[in-house]
């Protein structure tokens, strides 16, 4: 086993825990970026090009019938054979969390419809289910098995937000285990049905799971309820006859303590499990192989790869399966860095370099690499795994459509959990939703001083009246540090004061002349 460092060159702050890797025709396509897609790939979707120990990444699109797909962080996927006849292959994505921290319960399939050495072009369909679906979930995992010359998906743990008429406002963003149900998914009829197994008491999440024709084995993991990472082992047999499909699980000896750990396959019966935790405080520095037989699987030790001390000494690491018996490791940068977020990256290979130039493995994996959620459970799972499932293959990548995160603005800067003024007291550790229409997340406005910020609501003292109308009104905000700076710059306007005309009169009023008693007298007695 040999370790070989990558530099990561100008966006390795998009490479966070996560995000997963796909693998088509030999090349590796990154997925699930950290925030939301920009201008220049919109798609979120990157070719990931690993030559000359650089990491490096160029935008690829989505055909015109594609559907929408949300950069999706802790998804669950794994490929999905076509036909017999053709060597291509798909990939299911299924679950995980979006930007804004809410959770997906959709399920697409991507497939690969073009590639040049200019532009490499997907298509993605979001799959319409009915029956049993899964809940909104991430952490789990999702595997395909074969019976009887049929095929069918098997989703199985995970974590989810406490249901609404069970929130609190202290545990109002907590998250619980998912049952432990399997779900059995056939994309054929687009049906799913959950099956309940006595075998299977607590739920699990960031576990491992390979698959073989129609077993799958599910290893490790860690539960929420109980805080644990019990050495459990457990064995899915599917059968596909003509009627209604069979579940069965047995519980076997032999397990491991870990969570979030990588496997990778060196061979057609042979994996290797690297990384993760074994417990709160404590990465695993052991590596295993697993060997698969017919209803048989052997965990045995391997030597380990001479790990750096930068390795050995952080608390924390990541990485994923790269294919052909590679794997991607990631540790936190310095603190000194410029850049906080960004990362050091290992390239584990597993077998010899012989071995690394034998042809593609044809058997197919079913393993999902695991990662586990910052913030979730212990304060050392804070830097859970990306999620792979590619080879770190060379390829050709055009240096002038290589993706430059330079030329993007800053996440940092506009995201939900930054300190908008100085009297902020806004903390995501901390926070409970103060509005109505807050769920996870709170709200903001902008503040339209200068080139504009955003503020939160809460912190400027708004009432969610006042909020609701600057949000549908067509007026600009100026949070309390801009307000009377702005009204300051104004320069009075100069008051123009109207001449008042005075009113005509509708009819000119003559003055009517007094009548002296005399007068009077000599009138009477003329017309007498």
């Amino acid at each position: 086993m040999s370790l070989q460092v990558v530099s990561a060159v100008s966006n390795s702050s998009l490479l966070q825990p996560g995000f997963s890797l796909l693998n088509f025709d030999g090349h590796v396509f990154f997925f699930g970026q950290k925030g939301w897609p920009k201008r220049s790939c919109p798609t979120g979707v990157f070719l990931l090009d690993t030559k000359q120990n650089e990491l490096k990444m160029k935008p690829a699109f989505f055909s015109k019938d594609s559907c929408y797909l949300p950069p999706l962080r802790y998804p669950a996927l794994c490929t999905l054979g076509g036909n017999a006849e053709s060597d291509e292959y798909q990939y299911i994505i299924h679950g995980g969390k979006t930007p804004n921290n809410d959770l997906s319960d959709k399920i697409y399939i991507m497939s690969l419809v073009s590639k040049n050495s200019k532009k490499i072009t997907f298509q993605c369909v979001e799959k319409d289910l009915a029956g049993d679906v899964p809940e909104a979930r991430y952490g789990h995992t999702i595997n395909v098995v074969h019976s009887r010359g049929k095929s069918m998906s098997v989703i199985f743990g995970g974590r989810a937000y406490t249901p609404l008429a069970q929130r609190t406002t202290e545990k109002w963003n907590s998250v619980i285990d998912c049952l432990p149900s399997v779900f059995l998914v056939d994309f054929e009829f687009g049906c799913c049905t959950s099956y309940i197994l006595p075998e299977l008491q607590d739920g699990l999440s960031f576990h491992v799971s390979v698959a073989r024709n129609d077993t799958i084995y599910i290893l490790g993991g860690h539960s929420l309820q109980n805080n644990t990472r019990s050495p459990s082992l457990y064995r899915l047999k599917v059968d596909l006859p003509l009627g209604s499909p069979a579940v069965t699980c047995t519980i076997l000896p032999g397990g491991i303590s870990v969570s979030s750990a990588i496997v990778t396959q060196t061979s057609d019966t042979e994996f290797v499990l690297v990384g993760g935790y074994q417990s709160d405080n404590q990465k695993r520095l052991v590596c295993n192989t697993i060997v698969l037989e017919d209803n048989k699987i052997e965990i045995v030790e391997r030597a380990s790869p001479d790990w750096t001390p930068d390795i050995k000494h952080c608390r924390r690491w990541f990485g994923g399966d790269m294919g052909k018996g590679s794997v991607l490791l990631g540790i936190p940068g310095a603190n000194k860095q410029l850049i906080s977020d960004a990362n050091y990256f290992y390239v584990l290979r597993c077998k010899g370099a012989e071995e690394d130039k034998e042809e593609e493995l044809t058997a197919q994996t079913g393993s999902q690499t695991s990662t586990e959620d910052p913030g979730d459970s212990t304060p050392f799972e804070d830097s859970e795994e990306f999620c792979f499932n590619a080879e770190a293959n060379s390829f050709d990548v055009d240096d002038t459509d290589t993706y430059n995160e330079d030329d993007e603005e800053d996440e940092s800067e506009t995201g939900y959990w930054i300190t908008c003024s100085a009297s902020c007291n806004i903390d995501i550790n901390t926070w409970v939703p103060f509005y109505s229409t807050e769920l996870n997340k709170p709200a903001m406005i902008l503040c339209s001083s200068g080139a504009g910020h955003w503020v939160h609501a809460q912190c400027m003292d708004l009432s969610e009246s006042m909020l609701l109308h600057l949000s549908e009104a067509n007026v600009k905000y100026f949070c309390n540090e801009h307000v009377d700076l702005n009204k300051g710059l104004q320069t009075p306007k100069k008051v123009v004061h109207l001449k008042k005309q005075p009113m005509k009169p509708l009819r000119k009023k003559t003055t009517m002349k007094l009548t002296t008693p005399a007068k009077k007298s000599f009138l009477r007695r003329l017309f007498e």
